[in-house]
């Protein structure tokens, strides 16, 4: 059983969408949007699109992707995130995910950088960040990434023995750093990736958002890589 998690704010252009494509690749799922304390329709054009919704009024990309794993089905052994903002492409679920089935890996990360992109849909920051992350990791861990992608599987037993406990955008940098730092099986596969198809980008949107994230995302990287077992 593999369940999809999609944390979204204000993403009521793009959200019907996203949760069709999500359909269309015919994996057994269930799709979980978690509303963020949107002020417009993405929970109701969620729940008619067929996901169920959960609230999570307090922003945050963490606690919104925390919310997700609270409400996950008692079946569920894989989960898969993604944006709810159409820059996703569902139709590579199967890459994510056919590798943990076959019980090759524990943890596998779409790499947008590797993959082909849409003009536009990533900027100079989000690449570069992306990449001098995974170089550090590589000397911290041995583990190289290239992505910080939100578009992402993991077994779900290995998701709970992780601890997370980031609450806003350093969520996904956290989840690659315990990953590595705990022996998980990665594998980072090349993924396609669009410019948003709705709403406005909460990181990269504006000159306040590109900071509030950065300073995040570095706030998380020392923190756990300060942390002691």
């Amino acid at each position: 059983m593999i369940s999809v998690i999609i944390p979204a704010l204000n993403e009521e252009e793009p959200i019907a969408n996203v949760i069709r494509a999500v359909a269309a690749t015919k994996i057994p799922h269930e799709v979980i949007v978690v509303d963020n304390g949107s002020t417009d329709r993405t929970a109701e054009r969620a729940r008619a699109a067929g996901a169920g919704v959960v609230a999570e009024p307090h922003r945050g990309y963490g606690r919104a992707c925390a919310a997700g794993i609270r409400s996950l089905s008692p079946e569920c052994d894989i989960v898969v995130f993604l944006d709810g903002d159409g820059s996703d492409c569902p139709e590579f679920m199967n890459q994510l995910v056919d590798p943990i089935v076959a019980r090759k890996y524990d943890f596998v990360i779409g790499s947008r950088t590797r993959g082909q992109r849409e003009r536009g849909s990533m900027n100079a920051q989000q690449i570069f960040a992306g990449r001098f992350a995974g170089w550090l990791l590589s000397i911290l861990y041995g583990i190289r990434y290239s992505d910080m992608c939100p578009f992402r599987a993991i077994r779900r037993d290995r998701l709970e023995q992780l601890g997370m406990r980031e609450k806003t955008y350093g969520w996904n940098l956290e989840m690659q750093m315990r990953a590595a730092r705990v022996g998980l099986r990665i594998l980072e596969v090349p993924v396609n990736h669009r410019r948003r198809t709705g709403g406005v980008s909460k990181v990269s949107g504006t000159l306040r958002g590109t900071f509030v994230a950065g300073a995040r995302i570095l706030a998380t990287f020392f923190r756990v890589m300060l942390e002691r077992d």
